[in-house]
């Protein structure tokens, strides 16, 4: 069974993911991360809930040891009576530090408590929530297990030719002027994989290729069960069977030299753009950048 998640739900927040992770919770798009604000902007540390309902329980978890994070991160679980068809399923929150308590009534959009960056998180990662649901037979505890995810929104395919310029960057990432959200606030917009009989189009979604796969939003229908390659400027990423891709053994290229990767993601907000990945690349603001995908084979 696919839980389907409003536009009640996902508009609080200025972008999501499906596939941007590499935690197996995330697999076949079985999770969601989302993202209240933006890198331009900030960290945020709000936490506002996706659901409402009654809070079951908060729990500290053991996070993976990184040497920039705090060694627990917290888990919320949320009975839900809504928005729309999530009444009767429980939410598991992940990344909060809680300010609610078992037996507290939240609204949809209440502060849960405070965003935290445990060892879940590479260093390029902004703050989000990351949200599963589980039947009322199942588990809720277990870190995989959550039912399939489809997003109830329309997302908008952009076209990039693989070129733009650096507005921002940080330690371990740069994001480009390119490709421009062309109504900001108004919809979700995302990378358009190439649209021939081949691909089908459909909007990106996952850390190519530094996570083992990624998915592909809005796909040809008609080609939703054949495995189908699936290319970006003609350059191929791999191959997607339904909306989950795996990865070719790829590398991406920034002014041809290798990157860590691409993060693809869906947005909202005004400061999207391509956002590399590149811990061990130094790009400046204002400087211009084309990307490519190439083979590894190559190297």
């Amino acid at each position: 069974m696919a839980v389907t998640l409003p536009e009640a739900l996902l508009g609080q927040y200025q972008r999501f993911s499906l596939y941007n992770s590499p935690y197996p919770a995330h697999d076949e798009g079985c999770a969601i991360d989302c993202y209240p604000g933006t890198l331009r902007d900030g960290r945020t540390t709000a936490a506002p809930s996706p659901v409402s309902g009654t809070v079951l329980e908060t729990r500290a978890v053991r996070a993976p040891s990184k040497p920039y994070a705090p060694e627990h991160d917290y888990l919320i679980l949320v009975e839900c009576d809504g928005p729309g068809d999530l009444a009767g399923l429980t939410a598991r929150i992940l990344h909060v530090e809680p300010s609610v308590e078992a037996g507290e009534r939240v609204e949809r959009g209440d502060s849960l408590g405070t965003l935290v960056r445990a060892g879940f998180f590479a260093p390029w990662v902004d703050n989000h929530l990351h949200v599963g649901f589980r039947g009322p037979d199942q588990n809720p505890h277990r870190a995989s297990g959550s039912l399939p995810l489809e997003v109830g929104v329309e997302i908008r395919p952009l076209e990039w030719d693989g070129t733009g310029t650096v507005v921002s960057t940080g330690e371990t990432y740069a994001v480009l002027d390119a490709p421009v959200h062309p109504d900001p606030g108004e919809t979700f917009v995302g990378v358009r994989a190439d649209e021939d009989r081949s691909d089908g189009g459909g909007v990106l979604d996952g850390g190519l290729p530094h996570y083992d796969g990624g998915g592909i939003h809005g796909r040809d229908e008609a080609l939703e069960g054949d495995p189908t390659p699936v290319s970006l400027n003609g350059d191929r990423l791999g191959v997607a069977r339904g909306r989950t891709i795996e990865w070719d053994d790829v590398v991406v290229t920034a002014n041809g030299e290798s990157i860590t990767g691409l993060s693809l993601f869906c947005a909202r907000d005004a400061d999207f753009g391509a956002k590399l990945i590149c811990p061990d690349t130094e790009f400046e603001v204002g400087e211009k950048v084309r990307v490519r995908v190439r083979s590894s084979v190559d190297d």
